[in-house]
């Protein structure tokens, strides 16, 4: 018996049983899933899994895709730690300089305290639990602390043993616990008396330690609302609060280090004015490192701490496994997506440091190159409906899944002139809407967008639009009120494409079909049209002038699918059926808390930045701020133009979160 218990709400079939069984021999190595939608990859994934004795990392290209897995692979797995790692940030703008117009942008970052403490969870289960499926978004390839300090930090405690109060509060401490008797956060602890509570981040219950005199006399979880004790321990280990710790003496050793590079560095830059900055900037850094034992941007001086050599790979979230078995679903997306992470992130920092904003040491601090990520993929299965040519040259194993246990066959594709499109798309969307499902639209970018839904909303069609400026927990809230009903049709640009599991979807339609581009290419046409790929009445539009090759290889493609499919259902008598899945929100206690947070920390912001500031107030303070921003730009000063701009969108963003 294998370490993970799978609960198989049905059996296997179709094609499942011959692609569990190649995958399964296939490990350890690189493989390929090609599974159509609605073949049940996620399905094969997790048999495959059941099999393993060994943590998983299943990467997801985008956060919505991440949540997904997260809520299938947590029925899947109930017995089993399933764990949720993706970017912390509600907004993030990157620190960066612009040369031309002698711009410093400074970093800025909201950062969402319960997708952080997700964050933390999930270190922990790595190291603490051979049993352990983290559903992580690409993103994890940035770098984060050494997992070695992490675990040698992690210290244990024991009913009858010897520690003083104050000890063990310095304990806490040292490892970036906060004491707080008031706000009682993840990553905090409070001291009544004899008694210390500790607010674990990676636990749901908090740990109570009782203390007598200089003994440990009790420890049990217990309840974080009720204060109801759950369960008595003998022993308990506690990892410190956040993955980035280290000790007093590498601490000591990066800052002798830093300022050796600042002296190093700073006579080289040909500008006074740089080297004045740069002197000014590090030296105000470390005074801080010392008093706080923290900076901002202190993630830029990474290499110090890790004491690592310039050029080695960061540690990433891959280091905390010991070893284990990657999965990589949409691979067509995500692998061009890990590609291009580090090109983007050493462009930005090169103005930064040339310009003496940052120390060359910055460049230390970036997500993988690939060819670092590469060294991973000793046990890898890529999984995609339509794999890209790095997966399909570079796969030991290739295996196909076609056949759909549901009997579902590709849907029909339609061409449809361009001529007359909206009045034809129009009685295509209310025709599917008489029948009780839904329709997706998607378009080439996200001002048409947000244009044809408010138009299609105008001819009496319940509609709303999904594009990346929307964060996650809306989408996912959109996603579970299309399928609910609330809305009749969706339009969107690529976030329609990878694996959204809506079998109410029975139109889908292409706008501009005949359009080659990244997102009218072979793979994502295959891509959109699998969004009707599992209900039995679906058919897709392609609205164009002309059949491009792209279109004429996804046609033929989507046909040669469905003859296989029909001759399956013939020989075993199998009549298709539309997907029975319940409606219900993706990881929905954990986005209503991620959502909570978010809130919570909004309303913190107006109070702390603006005093009680009501919301006709924040209303009166945008209007001013839109008639001084039109001023400036009137005079030409732009420059003062962008600065009241950012002040405008924060006041926005707080007029929206106190709603």
């Amino acid at each position: 018996m294998g370490i993970f218990k799978l609960h198989s709400p049905f059996p296997v079939s179709g094609d499942q049983p011959q692609a569990i069984k190649k995958l399964g021999e296939a490990r350890p190595g690189k493989s390929t899933l090609l599974g159509v939608t609605g073949s049940g990859k996620t399905f094969t994934m997790a048999h495959v899994i059941a099999q393993q004795d060994k943590p998983v990392l299943i990467l997801s290209p985008n956060k919505t895709l991440a949540a997904q897995l997260y809520e299938e692979f947590s029925l899947f797995f109930p017995e089993n730690k399933v764990c949720y790692f993706v970017s912390y940030y509600d907004y993030y703008q990157p620190e960066s300089y612009l040369p031309a117009q002698d711009i410093y942008i400074p970093k800025e970052t909201k950062i969402n305290a319960e997708v952080e403490r997700l964050r933390i969870e999930a270190a922990a289960s790595m190291i603490n639990r051979p049993d352990t499926i983290v559903i992580a978004s690409v993103s994890c390839i940035y770098s984060l602390g050494n997992p070695d300090d992490y675990k040698n930090l992690a210290f244990s405690l024991s009913v009858g043993q010897e520690i003083t109060r104050g000890e063990l509060i310095k304990r806490l401490i040292f490892i970036q616990y906060v004491r707080n008797d008031i706000e009682r956060g993840s990553g905090t602890f409070q001291v009544q008396g004899e008694v210390i509570e500790v607010n674990l981040p990676y636990q749901k219950e908090k740990l109570r330690i009782e203390m007598y005199g200089s003994f440990i006399e009790r420890l049990s979880w217990v309840t974080k609302h009720e204060n109801r004790v759950i369960s008595e321990l003998d022993n308990t280990l506690i990892f410190p609060a956040k993955y980035f710790v280290t000790t007093q003496e590498k601490k000591d050793a990066a800052i002798a280090s830093i300022k050796a590079e600042l002296d190093e560095y700073a006579p080289t830059l040909r500008n006074p004015i740089y080297q004045e900055r740069i002197k000014a900037r590090v030296t105000h850094d470390i005074e801080l490192l010392k008093e706080r034992g923290f900076c901002p941007g202190i993630e830029n001086y990474s290499v110090h701490f890790d004491g690592r050599p310039s050029g080695k790979a960061p540690f990433c979230l891959f280091d905390f496994f010991p070893d284990f078995l990657l999965m990589i679903d949409e691979s067509h997306v995500a692998v061009p997506q890990l590609r291009g992470m580090y090109a983007g992130d050493r462009a930005r920092k090169t103005s930064l440091i040339e310009y003496g904003f940052r120390l060359p040491s910055a460049y230390d601090n970036r997500p993988l190159q690939f060819s670092e990520i590469e060294k991973y993929f000793h046990d890898v299965i890529f999984v995609s409906a339509t794999p890209g040519d790095y997966e399909l040259q570079n796969s030991d194993t290739i295996v196909e899944q076609v056949i759909r246990p549901t009997g579902l066959v590709d849907p029909l594709v339609e061409v449809h002139k361009r001529e007359g499109q909206i009045s034809d798309l129009i009685k295509e969307v209310k025709a599917c809407r008489d029948k009780g499902f839904r329709t997706l639209i998607t378009v080439l970018t996200k001002k048409l967008a947000e244009e044809f839904a408010h138009y299609l909303e105008e001819q009496q069609i319940k509609v709303c639009y999904l594009h990346s400026d929307i964060k996650t927990p809306e989408r996912t809230e959109i996603l579970h009120k299309l399928r609910q009903g609330v809305f009749d049709c969706l339009v969107g640009v690529n976030l329609l494409r990878e694996g959204l599991d809506l079998p109410e979807v029975a139109l889908v339609a292409i706008m501009d079909a005949d359009v080659e581009s990244f997102l009218r290419d072979k793979r994502s046409l295959i891509q959109t049209i699998g969004r009707a790929a599992r209900n039995s009445e679906s058919k897709v539009i392609l609205y164009a002038d002309k059949i491009t090759r792209s279109m004429q290889n996804a046609l033929d493609e989507t046909a040669r699918r469905r003859i296989l499919q029909q001759t399956y259902n013939k020989k075993h008598g199998i009549t298709p059926t539309t997907v029975q899945r319940e409606v219900t929100k993706s990881i929905s206690p954990i986005q209503k808390a991620i959502m909570e947070a978010r809130k919570s920390k909004a309303k913190k912001e107006t109070k702390n930045k603006e005093g009680t500031v009501s919301t006709i107030d924040l209303q009166k303070q945008i209007l001013e701020l839109e008639a001084k921003m039109q001023e400036c730009a009137e005079q030409f000063k732009f420059e003062e133009a962008i600065a009241l701009r950012q002040e405008w969108m924060h006041l926005k963003s707080l007029l929206k979160d106190s709603f």
